[in-house]
């Protein structure tokens, strides 16, 4: 069988298990509560390694690898920068979020934070947290269909765009059939590839490099050589903040603390928590290691986010580097699922008036998720960016907007509704003006990473409701 075979028959049975996956899962879902948080039923390992898998997808095996590929030892400050927005995940929020979401009832994490405010201002604020969650999704979810696109095109020889449409459709297909169920155990399986890969990969190329001693010696003689982030004084300490600050918005994001809402016990979150943190560690230090031995191996690459593929191409057999490149790019297309969900829930749940009465809220998310998935795909073909950068930028405006008011009210601090939107906008805008303008190192940009999330941390707790006890 040769490597395109291969592929071809791995993505069949990849897509085919996906699409299986959705019909079973529609049997389990009877209601829009459980097509978007599964009924609160998520046992440990399927909400640790899908909210691993949705925080990470494209940029993780795509991305981080290829910032290691074209910055060299100063992309080792990543793993410090994405570990940190784990350990503050899974022991700080998930305890406490899975606890009080489930006392509200609350369904989606914009509507747990509007319904700690007054009840005049809900609406303004579940408008705007809307607004915020359908803007910065299209980039990400954009960014994953672009990812997947352009590996199945350049492998297959095939038109872009419709390499985009067949994965986008096959996405579409299962989450609109299984919703929750179906997004959180098939990420459960793209999570478990995905470790796979991050073990076997990277010890190809590192015993293809020589070993630790002369990968170190390869990357020092490379030193000063392609993209160096800067290593001293202001601009280094900038980088290196910046970088950090990808950590701080880990809070923030939906698509991966609704896990934590539909966790089912106790039990299940003290499980999930190892198996997360364990499985972070594994990914981002195979990912980087992968890079680092990229580089000196094949020094020169067009473009570092395809070193991945590089590696599995010319290190493997022609059938495992197959079976590699399938697996990763069906992982990479199926991470959307979650931010669809998400978004999905902003337009049927969050905004004020657009809930139905029972099937008709469902099929009303059905048609949504179909309608966001269209608006992706274009944005995908019709505006491609690199991932690195219009991830990051997806991930630090959602995180600045939602991630410091949910940390003050998860820390018992009661928060005014004006005050909360007013932290959510400025959080979301300052991300979106300091992406925009000129002139502004990325990815290691401190202010862009840092200064929304303050703004945002500051406006929520200095307009917060006084009272006893605070």
């Amino acid at each position: 069988m040769t490597k395109t075979q291969s592929i071809l028959v791995t993505l069949v049975a990849y897509k085919m298990l996906l699409i299986l996956i959705g019909i079973w899962a529609t049997r389990r879902t009877t209601s829009h509560g459980e097509f978007f948080l599964g009924g609160r039923r998520l046992g440990g390992m399927v909400a640790a390694i899908s909210a691993s898998a949705s925080s990470s997808s494209a940029w993780t095996l795509l991305s981080v690898s290829g910032m290691a590929y074209l910055w060299g030892l100063p992309a080792l400050w990543l793993f410090p920068a994405t570990l940190s927005g784990f350990l503050i995940n899974w022991l700080f929020v998930a305890p406490r979020l899975m606890r009080e979401s489930n006392a509200s009832g609350a369904i989606t994490l914009t509507e747990f934070l509007a319904g700690s405010v007054e009840e005049r201002r809900r609406p303004a604020v579940l408008r705007l947290g809307s607004g915020i969650i359908l803007f910065s999704f299209m980039f990400y979810i954009a960014a994953q269909f672009q990812a997947a696109g352009a590996a199945f095109a350049s492998t297959f020889g095939m038109n872009l765009v419709v390499a985009v449409l067949i994965g986008a459709g096959v996405i579409v297909l299962y989450t609109l059939l299984g919703g929750f169920w179906a997004v959180s155990v098939t990420d459960t399986v793209q999570g478990l590839v995905m470790a796979g890969t991050a073990l076997f990969l990277p010890a190809v190329a590192l015993a293809a490099a020589g070993g630790p001693g002369p990968l170190i010696q390869g990357l020092a003689a490379l030193d000063g050589q392609g993209i160096q982030p800067p290593a001293a004084g202001i601009a280094g300490l900038g980088f290196v903040l910046g970088i950090l600050g990808i950590g701080l918005g880990y809070p923030g994001q939906p698509h991966v603390v609704n896990r934590f809402m539909a966790l089912r016990d106790e039990q299940a979150l003290r499980r999930a928590r190892v198996i997360a943190i364990g499985w972070a560690v594994v990914i981002y230090s195979g990912m980087l290691l992968l890079g680092l031995a990229g580089r000196v191996l094949y020094f020169g690459l067009v473009d570092s986010e395809q070193i991945l593929f590089e590696v599995a191409n010319r290190l493997i057999s022609p059938v495992a580097a197959g079976i590699t490149i399938a697996a990763v790019l069906s992982a990479i297309m199926s991470t959307a699922d979650s931010q669809l969900l998400v978004a999905a829930s902003s337009v049927t749940h969050d905004l004020p008036g657009a809930r139905l009465a029972g099937r008709q809220t469902l099929a009303r998310s059905r048609w949504v998720v179909a309608a966001l998935s269209a608006v992706a795909v274009s944005l995908a073909v019709g505006i491609p960016d690199s991932i690195f950068s219009r991830v990051l930028f997806a991930w630090a405006a959602i995180g600045s907007a939602f991630g410091p008011p949910l940390v003050l009210v998860l820390l018992g601090f009661r928060l005014s509704g004006r005050g909360l939107f007013r932290a959510m906008l400025a959080g979301f805008s300052l991300t979106v003006l300091f992406h925009w303008l000129p002139d502004l190192p990325a990815p290691g940009d401190a202010v862009e990473r840092l200064v929304p999330l303050a703004a945002s941390a500051w406006i929520a707790y200095a307009t917060r409701k006084r009272g006893p006890g605070q």
